[in-house]
């Protein structure tokens, strides 16, 4: 998870820096002047920038990267145009870090599945059932961030990133899966490409059918048909 930082960000506030200057009309008499006047007024709000992040997130992962405008961010993360990109950048650099922290947050399940079970068979299965529960959790957006973002975005950069982080996922699997016929697990003419890309893409069919509505329980209904194409050691 992203740390909070020490006394929280600076965030810009409502109002900020609208007194007027030396002179300026409504000024009241005896206001400090010139650059006692400037430190004096305008001040930014702080705010808790892992909260901030966690709204980006939840719009990133609503919305897409493409449809999610700057002012969209500003709103949910209730700070200013500024403050985002003092804290986090420009907003490509917040939807990598974002990525990167929905990956710690929501998207580890896979990971673990493989990691933790003893079979590949038995991670994917796993992982396929722990989808089907992660991809319809109510109360906050469904399906997988880093499958949904990707659509109709035209940012070369981060369609590329995105891609790379699903080939990467396919890429562990078939090493889980290759591991299991080195070791005898799976018969030697098993294709690991070959069933680590079906995997792949019940994963990422899981995730549309799930912000098209489907349930959790009509999810885990596809675990074991997709399982049924693994050959038997």
């Amino acid at each position: 998870m992203v740390s909070r930082e020490r006394g929280g960000e600076s965030g810009d506030g409502q109002g900020e820096g609208r007194s007027g200057g030396r002179g300026g009309k409504g000024v009241p008499s005896g206001a400090p002047s010139g650059a006692a006047a400037g430190r004096g007024r305008g001040r930014p709000r702080s705010f808790d920038r892992a909260t901030a992040l966690e709204a980006a997130l939840m719009a990133f992962w609503e919305r897409g990267y493409e449809a999610t405008s700057v002012s969209d961010l500003t709103r949910v993360m209730d700070i200013g145009a500024p403050s985002l990109y003092r804290a986090f950048g420009d907003k490509r650099s917040l939807f990598e870090e974002v990525v990167r922290e929905y990956g710690v947050r929501y998207g580890s399940f896979g990971d673990r599945a493989l990691a933790e079970e003893p079979t590949a068979r038995a991670g994917i299965e796993r992982m396929l059932r722990e989808a089907a529960d992660e991809y319809t959790v109510p109360g906050r957006p469904h399906g997988c961030l880093v499958v949904h973002a990707a659509a109709n975005c035209s940012t070369p950069e981060v369609e590329e990133s995105l891609r790379v982080r699903r080939n990467a996922n396919i890429a562990a699997i078939e090493n889980r899966i290759s591991a299991d016929v080195a070791a005898g697990v799976l018969p030697p003419g098993t294709d690991a490409a070959a069933l680590a890309r079906h995997a792949g893409a019940m994963i990422q069919g899981m995730s549309q059918q799930a912000r098209d509505g489907a349930s959790r329980t009509e999810l885990e209904a596809l675990v074991e048909i997709a399982l049924a194409v693994w050959p038997r050691g």
